[in-house]
């Protein structure tokens, strides 16, 4: 087994591990319910099926967590894909405006009264791969590894997104207007099982073909001479990972809304403790993205008195300091 090979093994073990914590902590705490002991009984099959205890966990706060962790995974993966694409440390789905693209694809499916799958997951796919065509003709005419040109198109793109957000949601005159708000600021509680599995169907390939394309991401970094001499079809990858990565932000804001700065925080984090190898980068960012998620979304069901926030809060909080830091060292 080579060196590589066993570092890609233990970052993943160990991250997962980290993962495995989150996720039981997440079932042992909320406002309400069970705790430890009682979350504990349930695992080993001494509760009652038919008790409160056992819907709150298995019902309500198991397919979060997992929606959790499968949306922190996405958005964490898909900073790192777009960081290593752009060669920026500020590349982001939500600053480079996919997340608002997907958002305003949602949102015209809710207000058409689709279905959550597959009309609004649809609409959402379709808004955030019109985003991406429309940040591409922007910058179009420079190559795509163009950083400035990409990253600016981006930021403009998702003004131009949350302007006809505000728009769409000012035509809105009945109840629904409380629940898009609420879902465009991160909610993660309106999932349940269903949508749990749907989201892994969707989401776990695309992790898969962004670990196939890690090396090439290695290269990437080195420029686009450089990758082209060491055999990649720098255009191919690129347009294949940004589709990726569109696809699975799309399929996190049409359950979850917009989840801001995950992609920023954690890929940055990960970086600093095991280096800058893609190829374990993106195994720790799926683990590490999903851990770091379902604690957001923990203290977002905790911290408030009564009731609770959306889990985009408390990742923002987290997040527009990162980036005003990074920001600053980039200067």
């Amino acid at each position: 087994m080579s060196s590589v090979v066993k570092r890609i093994a233990g970052v993943s073990i160990l991250m997962s591990l980290l993962l495995a914590a989150a996720m039981i902590l997440g079932l042992c705490l909320g406002s309400s319910g069970p705790g430890v002991r009682s979350v504990g009984e349930l695992m080993n099959g001494l509760s009652d099926p038919e008790s409160l205890y056992y819907t709150i966990v298995w019902k309500i706060r198991l397919p979060r967590v997992l929606i959790a962790a499968l949306v922190g995974a996405a958005l964490s993966v898909g900073g790192l894909v777009f960081q290593a694409i752009l060669r920026n440390p500020l590349a982001e789905p939500y600053i480079l405006g996919i997340s608002g693209g997907a958002a305003i694809g949602a949102i015209f499916g809710i207000l058409l009264n689709l279905s959550r799958f597959p009309g609004v997951s649809l609409f959402a796919f379709f808004g955030g791969m019109g985003t991406l065509f429309l940040v591409l003709l922007i910058s179009g005419g420079k190559t795509l590894m163009k950083k400035e040109f990409l990253l600016l198109a981006g930021v403009m793109v998702n003004a131009f997104c949350s302007a006809v957000i505000m728009f769409l949601i000012s035509l809105t005159q009945d109840a629904r207007i409380h629940n898009i708000m609420f879902w465009l600021m991160g909610d993660l509680s309106s999932g349940g099982g269903d949508e749990a599995l749907i989201m892994a169907i969707l989401l776990l390939p695309c992790f898969v073909g962004i670990f196939w394309f890690s090396n090439a991401m290695n290269l990437l970094l080195m420029g686009k001479e450089m990758a082209l001499s060491m055999g990649v079809h720098v255009k191919l990858i690129t347009v294949s990972l940004l589709v990726l990565t569109s696809f699975m932000v799309s399929a996190t804001v049409c359950y979850c809304g917009l989840v801001a700065f995950v992609g920023l925080v954690i890929p940055h984090l990960l970086r600093l403790m095991f280096g800058a190898d893609h190829r374990v980068l993106a195994p720790a960012c799926v683990f590490g993205g999903g851990a770091y998620l379902v604690i957001c979304d923990l203290l977002a069901r905790t911290l408030p008195p009564q009731g609770e926030m959306p889990a985009g809060v408390i990742t923002a909080l987290i997040g527009a300091p990162v980036f005003i830091f990074l920001l600053k060292r980039t200067e």
